[in-house]
């Protein structure tokens, strides 16, 4: 399951990064999926940083339940 979230929150984060620089460079023009998604009109940047962060926090949190012992704290 740690793997999982820390792939799922990679490729999220890889989006939501490629997102931001094809809105100001224009390059990464095939990573912007959230362009494609009609309700997010108008709303792209700030869906690309939303996604990029969300990436992030699923990684950081990946992360750090490798480092916590599985099992009860007794």
């Amino acid at each position: 399951m740690r793997k999982t979230c820390e792939w799922v929150g990679s490729v999220l984060l890889v989006l939501g990064l490629g997102g931001l620089v094809h809105h100001f460079i224009g390059w990464f023009g095939k990573w912007a999926v959230v362009r494609y998604v009609p309700f997010l009109d108008g709303y792209e940047l700030y869906a690309n940083a939303a996604l990029a962060v969300v990436g992030f926090l699923m990684v950081a949190v990946a992360e750090e339940a490798a480092k916590r012992p599985s099992g009860p704290l007794i």
